[in-house]
């Protein structure tokens, strides 16, 4: 078996972006002979599996400081943590963020997803194309949704050697989406994270602080009553906080709707220690930006939560999965951790309560399936993001195979009103069984897109009417790309996980996206289809075959309707229904979704 490492070198660049994040190496290692250096690899053993979870920090490290990853940084990466070079380079491929190839210092992301491909992205993309040719010193790359889609079309440029430095216009115009990548010291200020038109009635209680306080100071949080909740936590004591959560009917907002609770309790009770959290911040769904928002206008409420939700299920290490298009969030939310540590809020002795915890900050790359919580917990142990066969189950064998609690940021931070005005009061909100407040990422055809917080059991009308639907809606579309199409005479349908799946369709993560009668239909709907053929990982065949057939026979059938398409569309039936019934993950079971909806409750095609 050959075990020989590529003969490319590190730069000295590059093997410093290695150390910055490893410290110095080992001196044993620096100096050894090929054949020892290779037998230490061969090996593996303890180290490789203890210091692996730092490989995708590592790549990050390289990838932010030179602009892509040479075999040589690789190599050097792989030594450091005794990594197979081939996985690792497995590793790297997985990621659309990352390059293995030489490119530009500057990568211009410019979204082509549905609401940005609505609002004008194809003569966007077009105009910037012409202005960066080659030598330009920018690369220009087309992207799926950026989470940016209030912002439609949207562009996000990153600068190699200085990933927190970004730029973005909003909405993204040729010449300011140019300044950013070439001259962003000159380009339009990246907009504030900023909630939705405030609306009447009742108060907020997710959104209340973004945009009013200042997002770096934990002093203006405290001021924000801030921190109540967590001395709330501490008198009530673990199994009193699960019992609060429990009897206020919070389920995860991400999408399956499962008991926040019990999934907590299950996890507190396995005996099998430690015990792990993980706040999943990687929202890659097409039209979701709600996460984004509340980590850059309010990033103490998640670190309160995450300290809340880790002390009830007696967790001393939690994880946040952040996407690799959120480098504002990164940094907001890291240096709240920061402030937070320096001030007792994290640490051996958070508030004196004898509490330890500590929040490590992890980032996606560009990889939807990320968002699927068993190909999160692979991502961040160091491997390819692709999903677990369940079960085991999380609560039992999650992250590094222990009992780990998944929630996203939108979950979390709900137990922060829950606290405060206590289980009946929040019950109270929202109807029998969809309780409290939701939040909704409104974009596409109307003149305030935003985030906005309302009760369960709002209806989608009421929605849309204060977001200012455009007159000649033909169509919404509820969840995402993996969500479902309503017609303009079914606003009625009342925004409960119950009401929706009722009237035959989903609400998945909150996304609303509605399209006038200027949107051509069946070329969105080919978007959906190379949207999840591209973020397919390929493992199960149902899932890899389908999505690529999906997409070819909606590319054959785009510009024909009736008899002329009734072949593929029968196609399309069959592969649906074998993606839904045989996939591993939920990427190919709902990877039909929208288009069967479009199909049957729109007639596309007819």
């Amino acid at each position: 078996m050959d075990l020989h490492f590529g003969d490319s070198k590190p730069t000295d660049e590059e093997r410093a972006a290695v150390d910055a994040l490893l410290g110095p190496p080992e001196s044993s290692w620096e100096g050894a002979d090929r054949t020892d250096a290779d037998l230490r690899w061969a090996r593996g053993g303890r180290a490789a599996r203890d210091r692996r979870d730092l490989l995708l920090p590592g790549l990050h490290a390289v990838n932010d400081r030179i602009g892509w990853i040479s075999e040589g940084a690789l190599d050097y990466l792989c030594r450091r943590l005794t990594v197979p070079p081939a996985e690792a380079y497995g590793v790297a491929t997985f990621y659309a963020m990352f390059s293995v190839r030489p490119r530009p210092a500057t990568v211009l992301h410019v979204c082509t997803d549905l609401a940005c491909t609505a609002a004008g992205a194809g003569d966007l993309c077009a105009g910037i194309e012409a202005r960066l040719g080659p030598g330009s010193g920018v690369s220009v790359e087309r992207s799926p949704c950026l989470g940016l889609c209030e912002r439609a079309p949207a562009a996000l440029a990153i600068r190699a050697g200085d990933p927190v430095r970004t730029a973005v216009s909003a909405p993204a115009a040729v010449e300011a989406a140019v300044l950013a990548a070439s001259a962003p010291d000159a380009a339009p200020e990246e907009p504030p994270a900023v909630a939705a038109v405030p609306q009447a009635g009742d108060p907020s209680l997710l959104l209340r602080r973004v945009g009013v306080v200042d997002a770096s100071s934990l002093d203006d949080y405290r001021a924000h009553g801030g921190y109540t909740a967590l001395r709330r936590a501490f008198e009530l004591g673990p199994a009193g906080v699960i019992r609060e959560v429990t009897d206020s009917g919070l389920v995860g907002r991400g999408g399956a709707a499962f008991p926040t609770g019990r999934k907590w309790q299950a996890t507190a009770s396995q005996p099998d220690h430690p015990h792990y959290l993980v706040c999943n911040a990687d929202e890659s769904e097409p039209g979701t930006f709600k996460d984004r928002v509340l980590m850059e206008g309010d990033p103490y409420a998640l670190v309160e939560a995450i300290t809340i939700a880790s002390y009830a299920i007696s967790a001393h290490r939690a994880f946040v999965y952040i996407r690799g298009e959120y480098p504002r969030a990164v940094h907001r939310l890291q240096y709240a951790i920061d402030q937070a540590r320096a001030r007792g809020l994290l640490g051996d002795d958070i508030l004196g309560q004898g509490y330890r915890l500590d929040i490590e900050i992890r980032r996606g790359a560009g990889a939807y399936i990320c968002g699927e919580e068993t190909a999160l917990f692979n991502s961040i142990e160091g491997y390819r993001g692709e999903p677990r066969s369940k079960p085991p189950f999380p609560v039992e064998k999650g992250l590094f195979g222990k009992p780990t609690v998944e929630n996203n940021v939108e979950t979390l931070v709900n137990v922060l009103p829950i606290l405060t005005m206590g289980a009946p009061a929040y019950a109270a909100i929202g109807t029998g069984r969809s309780t409290g407040p939701k939040l909704f990422c409104v974009s596409g055809s109307v003149e305030r897109p935003g985030v906005y917080e309302l009760p369960f059991g709002a209806t989608l009308g009421e929605l849309l009417e204060l977001a200012g639907v455009r007159e000649g809606l033909r169509a919404v579309l509820l969840g995402g790309a993996a969500g479902g199409f309503v017609r303009p005479d079914e606003l009625g349908v009342p925004l409960t996980f119950e009401g929706t799946r009722e009237a035959g369709t989903t609400l998945g993560s909150g996304v609303v996206m509605a399209f006038d009668d200027t949107v051509p239909l069946p070329r969105l709907l080919l978007r959906i289809a190379e949207f999840f053929r591209d973020e397919s990982c390929g493992q199960c065949v149902p899932c890899r075959v389908g999505t690529v057939r999906q997409e070819e026979a909606l590319r054959r059938i785009v510009e024909r309707t009736g008899a002329g398409a009734a072949d593929d569309i029968a196609l399309l039936r069959e592969v649906g229904r074998a993606m839904r019934d045989a996939s591993i993950c939920g990427l190919g079971q709902t990877a039909w979704n929208a288009v069967e909806s479009a199909i049957d409750r729109l007639g596309a095609y007819e």
